[in-house]
């Protein structure tokens, strides 16, 4: 074997990772935006499970990038634990598709059929036909399709390459020494993991081994081992996925790792069990493409098969390995792996800005109840942690939203990204007058303030008006209700109303000496910032009625339907009126 071989063997491996590399990429974002609807289909049952992940990596021809997606989705919360087992053991299966693909190089009839099906003669047809799609056609869609068969044209070039660079390695007694040394098992398993975790694909370091397996130097008993090895190796890529992600993702990359190593064990043991006993009469044999895809496949299912029964055992070993810990992760689940999957990350994002949404609600009943029902240390502690909350969520929110807007996104996915970065503003706002509520209950409590009976009775009705139009405002969003939110904005003019009219009495109590000044100030506090909190919530409903006319032009819907003189307004308006008439 001549340094010419070295350097066309080091080329084709070279365009044989990056083929792959290419056609794994456009076949994961063709297929990415379908993923939310299927994952929404998924039951507990692990049988469908393992048919999904089976699927999903048949077509993107990853099961690294599957289980990695599966790690993320799990960190995001879209996919439970005990769902994920039996995508984990699908993607395995799953993944056995590439071998028998790259298996095709191996055929030698001369039947045009046959012919036809070898890689050197559609490779260069796909290549073709991929180069179309790709330059001269401006749909994204068909963009991706082209560069996935460009991808698998180089792929297969790469394959062809090495298979013809290594073939004088036939010739070579060292290398066949070497494979002796993997009939070894411990050593064949060693090898094929580590040279997996390497290059992060098992489909690749099969198809090195298929490569390799050209020069009829490989053995059934040198191949079994490695391809057992190459299996644990792929689970490196999970494993380093999951680095800085929650617990039950940490744990889906370990069930991914158990899932494989428990399976090589027992095969194993199985395998040179029976071959001691009935002595397998192809052991020494030498093996081709073919054959390495028989044995990769008949391990994943063998493995699947075992294993399958006892997923829950596999989850409760993860469980073990990775315990539980009382540290919040649930911003844990903006996790920029979801950036290639963006309709999920859209949906995630959404989850999140709910939830910002109730805390934000929760801290106003708080703060509320301080005026309404009296002062409470603890209460007004809660309010103030509630408050950091939707800070923290606007930090973490606004800019994973800003990171994901810069993704290839749909229209839809897009105009709920502005939707969300909208709304999440009023939301952080609205804590902001929550914790200004808190401290003006600080206020009276310290100096002993009280108000009027008819102070009291006048707060009690702007509050409960203002409780009120954050709960619609909120459950208008959480549900993207236009109808609810149109019932939003007549509200929002009456707390306009009755902070203008209790402002006005309280000066005539004030001129009566009804009143003091001191009490003047924390009263008019209050009342304007529950004033800013219904100004808050018209903002959101505005945006939610604006979004789905596909618009944004706040100030020009509110001045139209004020002009307008809409009867459905103007009755709500009027009924809100004599709801909370003071």
């Amino acid at each position: 074997m001549s340094i010419f071989n070295v350097f066309t063997l080091l080329g084709g491996l070279a365009m044989f990772l990056f083929g792959m590399n290419v056609m794994g990429e456009a076949l994961e974002k063709q297929a990415g935006g379908k993923l939310k609807k299927i994952l929404e289909k998924l039951t507990s049952s692990p049988v469908k499970g393992l048919l999904l992940g089976a699927g999903v990596t048949a077509v993107i021809q990853s099961s690294s990038a599957t289980t990695v997606m599966v790690v993320g989705f799990v960190n995001s919360g879209l996919m439970k634990l005990n769902q994920a087992v039996g995508v984990i053991m699908g993607a395995n299966i799953g993944t056995t598709v590439t071998s028998w693909i790259l298996s095709l190089t191996a055929i030698e009839s001369e039947s045009f059929v046959m012919q036809f099906l070898k890689p050197a003669t559609f490779a260069p047809i796909l290549a073709a036909v991929g180069i179309i799609f790709y330059m001269f056609i401006k749909n994204d869609k068909k963009k991706n399709v082209g560069l996935a068969l460009l991808g698998f044209a180089v792929l297969m070039s790469g394959m062809e390459s090495m298979s013809g660079a290594v073939k004088p390695l036939a010739e070579v007694e060292e290398f066949r020494q070497l494979f002796v040394l993997f009939t070894n098992p411990v050593i064949g398993v060693l090898v094929g993991a580590v040279v997996t975790a390497i290059i992060q694909s098992s489909s690749a370091s099969v198809g090195i081994l298929q490569a390799l397996s050209t020069t009829g130097s490989i053995t059934f008993a040198g191949a079994i081992p490695v391809i057992m090895g190459q299996n644990i190796g792929t689970c490196a890529t999970a494993l380093i996925a999951s680095i800085g992600a929650g617990k039950n993702a940490k744990r889906a990359s370990m069930i991914h790792f158990y899932f494989n190593l428990i399976g090589t064990i027992i095969f194993l043991i199985v395998f040179y069990t029976l071959n001691a006993i009935i002595g397998f009469s192809f052991i020494d044999a030498p093996v081709n493409a073919a054959s390495i895809a028989v044995v990769h496949t008949t391990f994943n299912v063998f493995a699947t098969a075992v294993m399958l029964p006892f997923n829950k055992w596999l989850e409760k070993l993860a469980c073990i390995t990775i315990k539980d810990t009382k540290e919040d992760e649930e911003f844990q689940m903006l996790d920029e792996r979801l950036f290639a999957t963006p309709t999920v990350a859209v949906y995630r994002c959404q989850s999140l800005t709910n939830a910002m949404g109730k805390t934000s609600l929760e801290a106003v009943r708080k703060a509320v109840s301080l005026i309404t029902k009296g002062y409470s240390e603890k209460v007004a502690e809660e309010v103030v942690k509630l408050e950091d909350k939707t800070d923290n969520y606007e930090d973490k929110l606004g800019t994973y939203i800003v990171q994901l807007n810069e993704k290839n996104l749909s229209v839809d996915d897009s105009r709920e990204t502005g939707r969300l970065l909208h709304c999440i503003g009023d939301f952080e706002r609205i804590g902001d007058h929550a914790k200004n509520i808190k401290e003006a209950a600080e206020e009276i409590n310290e100096k002993g303030i009280t108000f009027s009976e008819q102070g009291k009775k006048e707060i009690d009705t702007i509050s409960n008006a203002v409780c009120e139009i954050l709960e619609m405002a909120v459950s208008a969003f959480e549900k993207n209700d236009v109808e609810l939110a149109k019932k939003i904005e007549p509200l929002e003019q009456v707390v306009d109303i009755l902070k203008v009219v209790l402002r006005n009495r309280h000066i005539e109590r004030l001129q009566k000496g009804v009143c003091t000044t001191e009490t003047g100030f924390v009263f008019s506090d209050i009342i304007t910032n529950y004033e800013r909190i219904a100004d808050h919530c018209s903002n959101i409903a505005v945006c939610i009625i604006e979004t789905d006319k596909n618009s944004f032009s706040t100030h020009e819907y509110l001045d139209t339907l004020k002009k307008s003189h809409d009867y459905e307004f103007e009755s709500l308006f009027e009924a809100y009126k004599k709801k909370y008439a003071l």
